[in-house]
């Protein structure tokens, strides 16, 4: 019983929370490299959800080596500015333009996401959780608790909205002709956050700069726009 119990020291280890998330996200994007349509985050997560439920693991232990990992989230973030600060002329010149741009896909973004709940028979407060699935997770808690949604519905919707425009938001513009990068970026970052954001950065350095520039615009939009309808709604 001894081993058991060493190995179940083990397992509850930070270490071993880091050594098991590295190990499954270097498969993953060798799986992405090779089948674009895969998203490294759910490659990854798959593995590491199938070893907890197999050593029956909670999530909070599992997290105590995962937060390790998280606090890089801060540093990458605002990585993010030096392709900002190397394009910024450019950027500059199509900033009223993007503006216009950002602007218009966040409120069909919440208007669409909304307006379908609200069709498909969902109580006000679910509705209330979807309208701010487009934006970064911080905000989009935020902005659920001024709209009285709930937060869980609203950080699923958020990471499932970032997924589908990792995985499919560039393929699709390219079919509907949509290949400037500044316009391609702002249409990501604009409906596809970080994680949008984070997948072209391997792609390309203009279309990283504006989605990243379009994903902090589309949060201000959105907080601004959500103060507005919480107002209406009182």
């Amino acid at each position: 019983m001894n081993w058991m119990a060493n190995w179940m020291l083990w397992v509850r280890n930070p270490v071993f929370s880091v050594a098991l998330t590295l190990a499954a996200y270097g498969p993953a994007l060798a799986l992405h490299r090779r089948w674009r349509w895969i998203p490294p985050i759910v490659a990854g997560c798959l593995p590491i959800v199938a070893v907890l439920l197999l050593l029956h693991e909670p999530y909070a232990e599992y997290n105590r080596g995962g937060s390790y990992l998280s606090w890089w989230l801060g540093p990458a973030t605002v990585a993010l500015a030096v392709p900002m600060y190397r394009h910024g002329m450019a950027l500059r010149l199509s900033l009223p333009r993007l503006v216009l741009i950002v602007l218009a896909g966040s409120v069909v973004g919440m208007v669409t996401a909304g307006g379908t709940a609200l069709l498909l028979g969902a109580p006000l407060p679910v509705v209330m959780s979807t309208v701010p699935k487009s934006v970064t997770t911080p905000i989009a808690i935020e902005v659920c608790k001024e709209l009285k949604g709930i937060p869980q519905i609203t950080i699923a919707l958020v990471i499932l909205a970032g997924l589908l425009a990792a995985s499919f938001g560039a393929p699709l513009l390219r079919l509907v002709g949509v290949k400037d990068d500044r316009a391609v970026g702002a249409a990501m970052g604009t409906g596809g956050h970080g994680i949008a954001t984070a997948s072209l950065v391997r792609t390309s350095e203009m279309q990283a700069t504006v989605s990243s520039w379009a994903m902090a615009a589309a949060g201000v939009f959105t907080s601004l726009l959500a103060a507005l309808l919480a107002l209406f709604l009182r």
